[in-house]
C-alpha cells in the first residue's frame, strides 16, 4: 500500500511562518500579516504579498477578494500540518519508526513539563484501551 499523496503540496519554512500567523489570528489583510510577521526584519509589503500570491496558488491560503482589502485564511489545518510534518520526520529520520521519535524527543532537553507528562500518559492509556483520540 502506496502512502496518499496529498493534495497541496507541503509548506516551506517561509510559508509555515505566514500560516503559523494566520493559524493564531483566523484571517488577516496583506497589511495586517506583514505588520505581524515582517515587522522586525525589513521585508517590505509587497514581499508579504507575492508570498500570499504564491501560497494562494499553492492551495495553502484562501483568499476573500470581495473588499478593496483582500482577506486571507489558512486552507490547511495546523494540525494536518503537524500530522503531515511529523509523517516525514518519522520515515526519513526514523526509519519509520515513531516510538524512536518519541524516545528520542522525551530524553532530549528541556525535560517534558509535568502537565505534559499527563498528557502523554493519558494519550498512551487510551491508546492501550483502544480509544485513540
Amino acid at each position: 500500500m502506496s502512502p496518499r499523496i496529498p493534495s497541496t503540496p507541503k509548506p516551506t519554512e517561509a510559508e509555515l511562518g505566514i500560516l503559523n500567523v494566520l493559524w493564531d489570528r483566523g484571517e488577516c489583510t496583506v497589511r495586517e500579516l506583514h505588520e505581524v510577521h515582517y515587522r522586525d526584519d525589513g521585508a517590505g509589503y509587497t514581499t508579504s504579498l507575492k508570498m500570499l500570491q504564491i501560497m494562494h496558488a499553492k492551495g495553502l491560503v484562501e483568499r476573500d477578494d470581495s473588499q478593496r482589502a483582500h482577506v486571507y485564511r489558512a486552507a490547511i489545518s495546523k494540525e494536518s500540518t503537524q500530522k503531515r510534518f511529523l509523517s516525514d520526520i518519522v520515515q526519513r529520520v526514523f526509519d519509520g519508526s515513531s516510538s524512536q521519535l518519541v524516545l528520542q524527543a522525551l530524553g532530549g532537553q528541556p525535560q517534558a513539563s509535568r502537565e505534559e507528562l499527563d498528557e502523554i500518559r493519558a494519550l498512551l492509556d487510551s491508546i492501550e484501551s483502544g480509544k485513540t483520540p
